[in-house]
């Protein structure tokens, strides 16, 4: 068995000596992992940072059989994202919700969204867009998929405020107002052909967006027994910080 593609470090593990195994991200074959040999070494040793973009070449006898990587640099951008405490942190959340993907199960769609997520991440605007962005489509991805489109009460397409924990879809200002303390805060950004990312989005906006996809990502760990791994919090302070010296009119 024998495959090659692209793939995004997630994490490493020691094994034996001079080996590890590697989990990596891949746009064809979802989250998968395998045997570096002398992935240790001092050459191969930068190119296996979390964050790191790869080209792998899988090998194994048998398709159940963890099987060996080669490895060809692509987009080498973990220096950049660790000299930062987004960065950082980022990487951490990114890998645990990669983990709760079944392996070996292709996302097309969510690997390129977290190569932008990754090209992002010196930019504390943008990059907490796009990391609410990204939950979004892992929930859809596992099942719990929301539905932004209209007013599940109504039909209606404007004015939409809040969502149903409920129902996950989204409900109107009008609709809504009789049940305001018990749906979730909808920021606006998060809407087609609404305010997008940028110098608008506020702080209240990131964390009403963050509430939202983490209301649904905890009824998941919730339903399916999962710890949680408590990477969201970190990751939520070392935003606010940036947010904080970067646009203090957001406070």
């Amino acid at each position: 068995m024998e495959w090659s593609g692209r793939g995004v470090v997630l994490t490493t593990r020691r094994h034996g000596e001079n080996d590890i195994i590697l989990e990596a991200m891949t746009l064809e074959h979802g989250r998968h992992l395998g045997l570096v040999r002398g992935g240790r070494s001092r050459r191969q040793r930068p190119m296996l940072q979390p964050g790191n973009e790869l080209t792998l070449t899988w090998k194994a006898r048998l398709a159940d059989q963890l099987g060996q990587f080669q490895i060809e640099p692509e987009n080498l951008r973990a220096g950049d994202l660790m000299t930062g405490t987004v960065g950082l942190t980022a990487l951490q959340h990114l890998a645990f919700l990669a983990r709760l993907l079944p392996e070996r199960h292709p996302y097309p769609r969510l690997y390129h969204a977290l190569c932008v997520v990754l090209d992002h991440l010196g930019t504390p605007d943008a990059a907490a867009a796009l990391l609410i962005r990204f939950e979004l489509e892992l929930l859809k991805d596992l099942g719990l998929g929301l539905d932004l489109t209209a007013c599940a009460a109504t039909g209606i397409t404007e004015d939409l405020i809040y969502v149903s924990p409920r129902s996950a879809r989204a409900v109107s200002r009008d609709a809504g107002k009789p049940y305001h303390d018990k749906l979730l805060p909808l920021p606006s950004f998060l809407l087609d052909g609404q305010r997008q990312a940028g110098s608008e989005l506020t702080w209240a906006d990131v964390t009403q967006g963050f509430g939202l996809t983490g209301f649904f990502l905890n009824r998941f760990l919730e339903e399916h027994n999962i710890r949680n791994s408590g990477t969201r919090e970190p990751l939520l302070t070392a935003l606010e910080k940036e947010y904080r010296e970067d646009f203090p009119w957001n406070f």
